[in-house]
């Protein structure tokens, strides 16, 4: 018999298979308890079909400049398709053996404003989970599988946000009470009382799997529908603030438990993911195909750097033991990795959703501080010029986003219409960025990415 799950995983995908779950795995391997993951994916059956007949095990890839190695992971159960048979995840989520339910489902996925992070009630999944009985969204998932537990008499599972978001525990906790207010208001004081959130700041780059990685193992001997590929650095912080302290030995595999995330994630998404966001609408439409690619351009090296040591750096407030200057270091490093094929493309997904947290929040710190910024109002525009949806030679993009329609329209009506989009811009900061991002905004047009960048240097 399978031992009893410890953990439910919203949004099970390459990112999480080739972090989290290696985490939990090498835990249980050092220091024992039940804490196999039944994966839940929210809308396509893909990944549970894929694995299904393998077990659900997969193959984690390290790929370093030197070669790979490869690492079998055996941690999840089982995979449940919540638009098949949202029952089924409710039940599982209930489940008296499990303590922790964590999450990967991107920044739209807690239908919030990522401007203020607040619960956005006029989303039409919000709309329905405020309906009935069974979900759509992450957060009713959470919301209805805690009103179960409660009214089971079992406690709460402790919600471990593993998305991309400032303060991402406090963002999902906001975004439950408020839709559990909604629903039952004697259930959210519950939740508020006794739940547990904690924040966490995740690092690794997951690069897409292509057809011929599977080709590549099968050379090799290694039989694997969806394995993944990954970096070799990887980084994990977390706030030990659990339901009754119950969690996986984290710490005995090198995850750093901490009181407060906010200083590693803020470093993390302003320093990583605010250049690596930068690098893909700049990269993009200058042609570079990857993230390798677009920093062995030495225009974009250049630029990188420059983002880090005069507008990055300067509103930073480094965590403790670290060197924000050999970080930044650390990261070029990374970026430059050959084996790495982190598509610009596929980065510059979701910017809607993205740019608040990545991008934005370094804006106004600076500007606020009576700094210049000029590389990020070049970057906004780039993203401004890529959702517009053709790229420098004429070429349609295919512009993934939960706003595309939209943003498509403001793009033709121009740099004004951009940022007056609420979800994205606050007034005062669209006020502040209009003559800076306009500038930007024209000389892309008139330029290039690439000359307008080497221009700025």
């Amino acid at each position: 018999m399978p031992a009893e799950p410890g953990i439910v995983h919203l949004g099970l995908g390459a990112f999480f298979r080739a972090h989290g779950a290696v985490y939990v795995s090498r835990a249980m391997q050092a220091s024992g308890g039940d804490w196999d993951i039944i994966g839940v994916s929210l809308q396509s059956p893909t990944m549970r079909d894929a694995l299904a007949p393998q077990g659900f095990a997969y193959h984690a890839v390290e790929q370093g400049p030197e070669g790979e190695t490869v690492r079998r992971i055996e941690v999840v159960q089982d995979i449940l398709v919540a638009k098949e048979d949202p029952e089924a995840v409710l039940a599982a989520m209930a489940r008296a053996s499990v303590k922790i339910v964590s999450l990967t489902v991107t920044e739209k996925g807690y239908c919030h404003n990522p401007a203020t992070g607040a619960l956005n009630p006029d989303h039409p999944d919000i709309a329905h989970d405020l309906a009935g009985p069974l979900p759509r969204s992450a957060p009713g998932y959470l919301v209805r599988a805690l009103q179960r537990r409660h009214a089971a008499g079992l406690p709460p599972f402790s919600v471990l946000c593993c998305d991309n978001l400032p303060e991402n525990g406090r963002v999902v906790r906001g975004v439950v009470l408020d839709l559990a207010r909604r629903i039952d208001p004697a259930l959210a004081d519950w939740i508020e009382a006794e739940g547990r959130f904690p924040s966490t700041m995740v690092d690794r780059i997951v690069p897409a799997t292509k057809p011929e990685d599977i080709a590549r193992l099968q050379a090799q001997g290694i039989e694997d529908n969806l394995p993944v590929m990954h970096e070799p650095f990887s980084q994990w912080v977390v706030e030990d603030d659990f339901v009754g302290g119950e969690r996986p030995d984290l710490g005995a595999v090198g995850v750093q438990l901490v009181e407060d995330v906010t200083p590693f994630e803020h470093m993390k998404l302003r320093m990583l993911n605010g250049t690596h966001s930068s690098l893909a609408y700049l990269g993009y439409l200058a042609g570079h195909e990857t993230i390798a690619d677009t920093v062995a351009d030495p225009v974009f090296a250049a630029f990188v750097q420059k983002l880090w040591r005069d507008e990055i750096i300067p509103v930073l407030t480094p965590p403790p033991g670290v060197e924000l200057a050999a970080y930044a270091d650390q990261l070029l490093g990374r970026y430059r990795n050959p084996a790495i094929r982190h598509r610009t493309w596929q980065i510059a997904m979701d910017g809607s959703q993205k740019l608040p947290q990545r991008i934005l929040g370094t804006l106004a710190e600076t500007l606020a501080a009576g700094r210049s910024a000029p590389g990020l109002m070049l970057a906004v525009a780039g993203w401004m010029r890529y959702v517009g949806g053709t790229d420098e030679a004429g070429r349609p993009i295919e512009v993934k986003d939960p706003l595309a329609a939209d943003l498509a329209r403001r793009a033709a009506e121009g740099v004004p219409a951009l940022l007056a989009l609420r979800a994205v811009f606050s007034e005062d900061l669209a006020r502040a960025l209009e003559s800076g991002v306009t500038a930007a905004h024209d000389r892309l047009r008139a330029v290039g990415a690439r000359k307008a960048v080497e221009d700025l240097l």
